[in-house]
């Protein structure tokens, strides 16, 4: 597997929280996620069970 270039800090990390952020990159395929602490450590998935995912995390917290 190929390391994307295009890592994205998440927007809800702010400038204080130094390496302790999501970030997000993605290849016309796939979607990948690290923890900025640990960028070795890479989720591979794609943008349909990430959707379902969110949608889920999002249901819970009304």
């Amino acid at each position: 597997m190929t390391t994307p270039e295009n890592w994205q800090k998440s927007s809800y990390s702010g400038p204080d929280d130094g390496n302790d952020c999501l970030e997000l990159a993605s290849t016309p395929t796939t979607l990948h996620l690290r923890e900025s602490d640990t960028p070795t450590t890479i989720l591979t998935t794609t943008p349909t069970p990430l959707t379902h995912l969110l949608d889920a995390i999002r249901a819970q917290a009304l």
